[in-house]
């Protein structure tokens, strides 16, 4: 069976082609500055040359056409014709209350996803477009939905519900949803399998570190808690975003500056974080550029975001009372080791003792950076959303 999942944004599509009888990628590839008349698609097929087109690409359904295309040119392509492709996956951030797993597409289905665009304006209506999309390219062929939010929902009531009236829930189901739930899943399941013990006797703290970031506590294979709220504001300092802060901050600055929502609401997701504390930019590896160089905006924003790090995890491990394993993944939790050594390093009173020499290893492969001696196993586990969404799919089709 062969699989093709998408991950859709407002001016992108992102694609992998799995062939799932040994769930190898076949090709994948990127659609960007969807809406332009120069927009970009690169394709990467399996043993063959790699191939950037630039065109006019003004909507989704045309960047779809323009992958089909690829994936079966005579010269890039990887498959002889659209009819080998069995099944379609897409990445949906939000799936509130309603999709507790992945789901086939459905007209139901696809109602529901709309009446939650509230609660993920910038990333749900993407994905609808790409599910919309994908309808009018491949009639027939099943879809399913694999939803950032689904593994969250065996948090607990004590855990998701906000200490606000609880009128606003019963509405409005305002809650914590969490996100990141395919990758959390993933890495959890992969830290068991690497060290040998079975999932349902561990507690493991999961650290998806990139340019949105969230922790995890997972139990027994279950999240119990998660950093990102009722959106992927919440929670850590990231790229753009402020993660936690007091709520009262919002109407006082709101008052002083006469921002509108809509101003205030920007400010919170685009232009705080790293961005705001460093000046200079979003991207950890320009801050722990400037950490080097002495530059004191970059050190604070370095250090209030490792500071923030250490806090989630020591505040999980007093959550489920112990931890086993602490994973770190995605672009930042897997490549910078100099984040981990810092997060690391002022957690010894857990027993953890980080191996220097392993955690300094650059490697695709999971891998373990703590002494034979720690009392906590910390590893890097390469994340893999697409291949979860490419599971889920094959799993229901």
């Amino acid at each position: 069976m062969k699989i093709l999942v998408i991950n859709a944004g407002s001016s992108s599509l992102k694609y992998q082609l799995y062939d799932m009888t040994d769930e190898s990628v076949l090709a994948k590839g990127l659609v960007e500055r969807i809406g332009m008349d120069s927009s970009i698609l690169t394709h990467k097929p399996t043993g063959k040359n790699e191939l950037t087109e630039v065109s006019e690409i003004l909507e989704h359904t045309t960047a779809i056409r323009k992958v089909l295309h690829a994936l079966t040119s005579e010269e890039y392509g990887v498959i002889a014709s659209i009819d080998e492709i069995d099944a379609v996956g897409h990445r949906v951030v939000h799936g509130g209350e309603a999709f507790k797993e992945s789901a086939l597409v459905t007209d139901e289905a696809k109602k529901e996803i709309r009446r939650l665009f509230d609660l993920a304006p910038l990333h749900n209506p993407p994905s609808m477009l790409g599910i919309n999309a994908a309808e009018s390219n491949m009639p027939g062929i099943p879809q399913v939905v694999v939803f950032d939010t689904a593994f969250h929902q065996t948090m607990p009531e004590k855990a998701y519900m906000y200490a606000i009236p609880r009128v606003l829930y019963n509405k409005y189901k305002v809650r914590r949803y969490g996100a990141h739930g395919t990758s959390h899943d993933y890495v959890s399941k992969e830290a068991a399998k690497f060290i040998g013990r079975p999932l349902e006797d561990l507690k493991i703290i999961t650290c998806h570190i990139g340019n949105g970031a969230s922790i995890t506590a997972v139990k027994g294979g279950d999240s119990v808690d998660t950093s990102m709220g009722m959106t992927p504001l919440e929670g850590l300092m990231m790229g753009t975003r402020s993660g936690d802060l007091d709520p009262a901050i919002v109407p006082y600055v709101m008052n002083k500056e006469e921002l509108t929502v809509n101003e205030v609401n920007s400010m919170l997701n685009k232009h705080s974080g790293l961005l705001a504390i460093s000046g200079i930019s979003s991207d950890m590896r320009e801050i722990t550029d400037g950490v080097e160089k002495g530059d004191a905006n970059s050190i604070l924003a370095f250090d209030m975001y490792t500071y923030r790090v250490r806090k989630y995890i020591g505040s999980y491990a007093a959550a489920m009372n112990g931890v086993d394993v602490i994973v770190f993944t995605a672009g930042v939790g897997e490549n910078s080791a100099i984040l981990r050594k810092r997060v690391l390093e002022e957690l010894t009173f857990l027993g953890i003792e980080l191996d220097e020499s392993l955690n300094n290893i650059r490697s695709g492969e999971p891998r373990r950076i703590t002494t034979a001696n720690s009392k906590i196993e910390v590893l890097v586990v390469p994340t893999n959303e697409e291949l979860v969404i490419a599971r889920d799919t094959f799993r229901l089709v």
